[in-house]
């Protein structure tokens, strides 16, 4: 019988606009493009110019400190852009797709019969591997380590969050030989998150050779970093890997066909989307591909990913490639006078009694981008501790990441939180402290100074 675990401090922010389990499939993008930006920690070095032909799996950049690690395209065509910020920081390698698509195929064998080095290498080689990170720090695993365990968490608590059992209801088989990939990368278990729903069904309930725990409560109850905080947390020096269960699935895609193969399933949800649902689509693709399905009379916020961590994206911007949905809700580009003097507001949600809306608990709200507020002084209010359900002081951790005093960051639990994990502290936050900005200059500084 699987460990309940019960998540009591966390937050469910209830927006409208959450999906419908209806699939379509996305018109063809006109481009698609891989961000080095998505990718947290790396120097790209880049191996094509623009002009020049691809296929799908073709590499496009590497990492400078780990030239193994590869990015590879999502689709066979033409570079048609090479798109560069300030001081000529690589930001997009844009692909134009042909009319048909060709593959660097890989001679993938029998994947079982494989050992873990043969598994590495196929993996670095064919462009998947990208699709691990790694706790500490949120970024790329090193292909050199060994983890002591491997975290998938299967379900999403975010607001509007994907239905991953949904998402992954035609790949069982690929999600099983994905699972017995990674059960070769790592000497220990290979944990899988599940909540009460997709624990009793779906195909999260049937695959073989993990460790599943269910946990329940609020979010953050579906972030990885909650799960490794119960379960094994990290201590100085160990490290553990991470993987979005789709990725699970498209990395035993990848074994089962021996091409790069990014298709993926995605939510687009938000108030501001005609018809939230899910879109069959590739990696990188151009939010053109989905623009019909947008309330065009607005100019909202597109955003890939949820909108506590996701990206801020034009309207012709391209999905981030770790990213389950885009998100689209109404731009915060007004001012209301006197709004902190209102008592009677239903259409604002609070966090606290200031406002009748905590009445209504279950009611969804339409949610625009307004700090309602500037910054002010960094203060001690409680607020944080009651959304974060980790054993961590974020507000010491924060400050001491202000201060650049590696022992006490150390000690205060760097090395198990990334954005994603304060993302509702900053939402809390009564003094709009760039909460996410600050602990992603911690783990830099981390590590610079400890490489």
């Amino acid at each position: 019988m699987s460990k309940v675990v019960k998540i009591k401090k966390g937050l469910d922010i209830k927006l409208k606009g959450s999906a419908e389990k209806v699939l379509a499939k996305a018109t063809i993008a006109e481009s698609y493009a891989v961000k080095p930006t998505d990718f947290a920690g790396l120097m790209p070095k880049l191996v094509v110019k623009q002009g020049d032909q691809v296929k799908v799996g073709t590499p496009l950049f590497f990492d400078k400190n780990r030239p193994e690690i590869m990015f590879v395209s999502p689709v066979s065509g033409t570079v048609s852009a090479i798109n560069r910020g300030e001081r000529r920081k690589l930001l997009e390698v844009v692909v134009t797709p042909g009319t048909e698509q060709e593959y660097e195929k890989h001679n993938v064998g029998n994947a079982a019969s494989l050992n873990r080095e043969e598994l590495i290498a196929l993996m670095l080689k064919g462009g998947v591997w990208p699709f691990i990170k790694q706790r500490p720090y949120g970024i790329i695993a090193n292909p050199s380590d060994t983890p002591k365990d491997i975290f998938i968490s299967g379900f999403d608590t975010a607001p509007l969050g994907v239905d991953m059992d949904f998402i992954l209801t035609n790949e069982a088989e690929h999600f099983q030989k994905g699972i017995d990939i990674l059960k070769k990368l790592t000497p220990n278990k290979v944990h899988l998150g599940v909540t009460t729903g997709n624990a009793a069904s779906g195909i999260l309930k049937k695959v073989k050779g993990v460790e599943s725990t269910i946990f329940t409560g609020p979010h953050p109850a579906g972030n990885v970093g909650v799960h490794i905080n119960h379960i094994a947390p990290i201590n100085k020096g160990e490290i553990v890997w991470t993987i979005d269960p789709q990725l699970v699935a498209l990395l035993g895609r990848f074994f089962t066909s021996g091409i790069y193969n990014v298709e993926k399933i995605i939510a687009v949800a938000g108030s501001e989307v005609k018809r939230p649902q899910y879109f069959r689509i590739i990696t990188g693709a151009s939010l053109k591909c989905i623009a019909y399905n947008i309330a065009s009379e607005n100019s909202p916020r597109y955003i890939s990913g949820n909108v506590l961590t996701g990206t801020e994206l034009s309207a012709d911007g391209f999905l981030g490639f770790y990213d389950n949905m885009i998100s689209v809700i109404p731009e915060g580009n007004h001012h209301e006078l006197f709004g902190w003097a209102k008592l009677f507001r239903p259409k604002v949600f609070s966090t606290s009694h200031a406002y009748l809306s905590f009445l209504t608990p279950n009611k969804k709200y339409a949610l625009d981008t307004n700090l309602n507020g500037g910054e002010r002084a960094f203060v001690m209010t409680g607020q944080y501790e009651k959304v974060l359900p980790m054993d961590i002081y974020p507000v010491y951790l924060l400050k001491a990441i202000l201060a650049e005093d590696i022992d006490k960051m150390e000690q205060l639990g760097i090395y198990e939180v990334i954005e994603e994990d304060l993302a509702l502290c900053e939402f809390v936050c009564t003094s709009k402290t760039e909460v996410q900005a600050i602990l992603r200059k911690g783990i830099d500084l981390m590590i610079k100074e400890m490489s």
